[in-house]
């Protein structure tokens, strides 16, 4: 009696993983860290959402009984805070993002990624990436959500959807500058003290708490200059009612911008920093 050869499969040996399955299972994975990271020290996403809260409810009290005229379209100063604190959440989040991979340098975590036998070193970044984005629409929504019980109003269906392309646009945007940043500076002092530098002239020189009609005229000119306004205006616009794209939201010196044109305006700035940083990450990560 003949024993029964092993049977051969017809399909032969499993295919290998396509190179973006194996990206993305790398990028998930850095990015799962990154949250790991996050639950054990949650006073980060805490302090993130409260310091705007703060803002939300001190500033709408404060200018509670701010004189009429003062505002367009006689909005009270609560709704009109509200888009300005939606959008500095959010930028305030975008720019921290450099921090993690500044540590991960220091700490010589980032060259034990960089000899691992990652498929594209670019997981590291697009982690980071995604980590972020997801941080800042977390805090963002729990502003908006603060607003609404504050009697500020919550956006409708597509004007929700206008408020989340718009932060994902600059978020994206300030993202690749911190990130940038990150590689480029010495170690984390320079890159806090550039945040905090950053962070609230970049806020008051903006239309988050006044109209530009309310401004000097040399802050007026930085305000309409300010990638923080094309965020701010878009939204607010949504928060006062009806809104289409076309819709003039914006007076500035040198002429009056719609909703389209601050959108576009924020994506041609995200996809310009994206491309100044990638030489530089290209050869931090090689």
């Amino acid at each position: 009696m003949t024993s029964a050869s092993p049977s051969i499969s017809a399909a032969g040996p499993a295919p290998e993983p396509s190179a973006l399955a194996e990206i993305s299972q790398e990028t998930l994975a850095l990015c799962r860290r990154l949250f790991v990271q996050l639950l054990r020290r949650p006073s980060t996403l805490v302090a993130g959402v409260l310091q705007p809260l703060i803002w939300l409810v001190l500033f709408g009290a404060l200018f509670s009984r701010a004189p009429e005229g003062l505002l367009p379209g006689g909005i009270s100063y609560g709704r009109f805070l509200g888009a300005g604190v939606i959008v500095f959440t959010a930028f305030s989040g975008a720019l921290n993002a450099g921090l993690p991979l500044m540590f991960d340098r220091e700490f010589g975590f980032l060259n034990r990624l960089l000899v691992a036998p990652l498929r594209s070193r670019s997981s590291i970044v697009l982690a980071s990436v995604l980590y972020i984005t997801a941080m800042s629409l977390v805090q963002s929504l729990a502003i908006m959500a603060t607003a609404a019980l504050l009697g500020y109003g919550w956006p409708s269906g597509p004007g929700l959807f206008v408020v989340l392309v718009t932060l994902l646009l600059l978020v994206f945007a300030v993202t690749a500058l911190s990130l940038g940043l990150a590689f480029a500076l010495p170690g984390h002092i320079e890159l806090i003290a550039v945040i905090f530098v950053a962070n609230l002239p970049l806020l008051f020189a903006s239309t988050a708490l006044a109209p530009i009609s309310f401004m000097p005229p040399w802050l007026g000119w930085l305000a309409a200059l300010n990638p923080l306004t094309f965020a701010i205006e878009p939204i607010r616009a949504v928060y006062s009612g009806s809104f289409h794209l076309g819709d003039v939201v914006l007076n500035a010196p040198y002429g009056s911008l719609t909703a389209g044109t601050c959108l576009g305006l924020l994506a041609v700035l995200s996809a310009a920093l994206f491309l100044s940083i990638r030489p530089l990450l290209d050869r931090k990560l090689t």
